[in-house]
């Protein structure tokens, strides 16, 4: 392989470069190293160093990694998904928010092995793909809709389909639904297919379409900030968001300005929003209108109503639109009138498509009693995390890989697909250690508890921090790169 920036990595890949033997040896060495300060499991943190060195601080790093497609080791195998078209939530949308909205990595970010996104870029576009591209979400949905075909595996591809009762046999499992028996089984459903669904207060809004009235947008994150910015720019906005940045900030906070606009730009109308100064006397050093051209879009003042810590009180339903009661953090109660909700405070997985008694398998010694009472069967990235930092081998030859672990990112993503591949062909026989569940007490920081039997492994943090590189702007990376030369 090439040459790694990191001498241990190398040695020991040196001394044997087939990835799918990795073992936790392999990676041992990352949880000292301040070069990896990635929240990401050790061994997706390890494979995309290892596909992408240094790509937070480096232009186009080359690869150490070549992929080899040798027929004589395929093994077996179908992977089933719900969309119409692979890319699953790509494709599926779960979020009303415009296709033209860029996507928080870049294009590299979500290259997969065999045909990159420059490489789609260039078959659809004549042109080579310009660095640092934050390709469209309809562009990212094409470019996993067409990498099946390109890279030959479009065989083993099921799409529009729906997974039900999977249970475990006494030599594999049975696909209920398919009538499909395996050997082995990956999970990789993901947390964000299922919006967690509004109160019973909130419920009658969801028929609401008037789009004379104004939107009423209830979140904090990524997704309130899509539904704010696929809204027209002359529509009224009401913005209820929870505001606590000392311990729980918007992941919005750490997107920058010039690399992330948009983002940045409604984390900002949620700042000004908190301060008690009127918008008049504080827009002028706040909004820096001229570096961010999404600020400049609309006028903001008459359209974007920001309500901080707030609580909703009552509603009263009036034929197409509803009247709204809204206690703020001050104690003032206020009405308003809306047409239309957008309720996106997180979204959530299930594996209901498991059979009980395998469900209870795979969640077993777990604690899940943070997820939604009112719907238990729903999971979230720290549901399976404890057990994910033990092993990926969550259950007798069952595999999770994707956000299920914990890790969200596609970049990150590679390691648990390499882990998994590793051991169903029979390279890693590391045998499953079992994991203690996760303590209320580490629940109350955001954070889970390292178990003993991952001591040492880094612990999923709050959504604030999923993305902590959003700060930086990659495009400066010549630039820098020069001042240091």
């Amino acid at each position: 392989m090439e040459n790694h920036h990191d001498p241990i990595l190398h040695a020991k890949l040196s001394a044997e470069p087939n990835l799918l033997r990795l073992t936790p040896d392999t990676y041992a060495h990352l949880q000292s190293s301040l070069r990896y300060s990635t929240q990401a499991l050790p061994v997706n943190t390890v494979l995309d160093t290892l596909i992408r060195p240094n790509a937070d601080t480096e232009v186009n790093p080359h690869t150490c990694v070549e992929w080899r497609y040798e027929p004589s080791k395929a093994t077996s195998h179908v992977a089933l998904g719900s969309a119409g078209h692979p890319g699953g939530q790509w494709v599926e949308s779960p979020v009303n928010a415009a296709g033209d909205i860029g996507t928080l990595s870049y294009a590299e970010m979500l290259s997969l092995p065999g045909y990159s996104f420059a490489d789609h870029y260039q078959a659809v576009h004549g042109t080579p793909m310009p660095d640092f591209q934050r390709p469209s979400r309809t562009e990212v949905a094409g470019y996993y809709a067409a990498y099946p075909a390109a890279v030959g595996i479009s065989d083993a591809i099921r799409t529009s389909t729906y997974v039900e009762r999977i249970s475990r046999t006494d030599d594999g499992f049975f696909v209920g639904s398919h009538g499909i028996r395996c050997k082995h089984l990956v999970l990789a459903s993901g947390i964000f297919s299922i919006n967690i669904p509004p109160p019973a207060m909130l419920a009658p809004l969801t028929a609401l379409k008037s789009p004379m009235e104004p939107l009423l947008v209830i979140g904090s994150g990524f997704s309130a900030a899509d539904a704010i910015i696929s809204a027209p720019p002359h529509r009224k906005i009401i913005h209820m968001f929870n505001w606590s940045p000392d311990d729980r900030p918007s992941p919005l906070r750490g997107c920058h300005h010039q690399a992330y606009p948009e983002y940045a730009g409604i984390y900002r109308q949620m700042k000004l929003a908190t301060m008690h100064k009127s918008r008049s006397n504080a827009v002028s050093p706040m909004m820096k209108k001229k570096s961010n051209p999404f600020l400049m879009s609309r006028d903001w003042g008459p359209v974007y109503e920001g309500l901080p810590n707030a609580r909703l009180e009552n509603v009263v339903m009036e034929d197409t639109k509803a009247r709204v009661t809204i206690r703020l953090e001050s104690g003032v109660v206020i009405e308003r009138s809306v047409g239309d909700l957008e309720y996106v405070v997180g979204r959530r997985g299930t594996l209901d498509y498991l059979s009980r008694a395998l469900r209870d398998e795979v969640l077993a010694d777990t604690f899940s009693s943070f997820e939604n009472a009112s719907q238990p069967t729903l999971i979230s990235g720290r549901t399976l995390r404890p057990k994910a930092e033990a092993d990926l081998e969550v259950a007798d030859r069952v595999f999770i890989i994707g956000s299920l672990t914990g890790d969200s990112l596609v970049r990150h993503a590679f390691g648990g697909c390499v882990y998994a591949a590793g051991k169903i062909m029979g390279y890693n026989s590391r045998p499953r250690t079992p994991v203690r569940p996760m303590s209320p007490s580490s629940l109350g920081s955001g954070m889970s508890t390292p178990t003993s039997a991952a001591a040492g492994s880094p612990a999923i943090r709050a959504n604030a921090v999923a993305h902590e590189d959003l700060h930086l702007d990659r495009r400066r990376l010549p630039d820098l790169a020069a001042t240091r030369d």
